[in-house]
């Protein structure tokens, strides 16, 4: 799948809403808190709704009908679903390349200390 110019990067702060999602539908302070429990990273409420707001106008995420008026849910689309999908993919090509390099030098590394 080719990527779009405004498709969420891995180091925005989309792909961790995203993330989050992909595990079922939340409101924004579930967001907030698995994204922190998980990465260790605090959204702030206006990246977080800066970021869903993105989301959602691109069509990767959509908000949930739910009769709690305080809290409104989101979820991922299926292109939401096939964005993150991609997304992910290259992350882990990107790590498992980088595992390799650092392998390569981890003698040369230790040998330094």
């Amino acid at each position: 799948m080719p990527r779009v110019a405004d498709d969420p990067k891995w180091t925005d702060p989309g792909l961790l809403v995203m993330g989050s999602l992909a595990d079922g539908p939340r409101h924004g302070y579930a967001m907030v808190r698995d994204v922190e429990e998980t990465t260790g990273v605090r959204l702030g409420p206006g990246t977080l709704y800066g970021a869903i707001a993105r989301l959602e106008s691109r069509g990767l995420i959509e908000a949930v009908d739910s009769e709690d008026t305080r809290r409104r849910p989101y979820r991922l689309t299926a292109r939401g679903v096939e964005v993150l999908e991609h997304q992910l993919a290259g992350m882990q090509r990107f790590a498992g390349l980088g595992r390799r390099r650092l392998a390569h030098h981890t003698p040369i590394l230790r040998g330094a200390s």
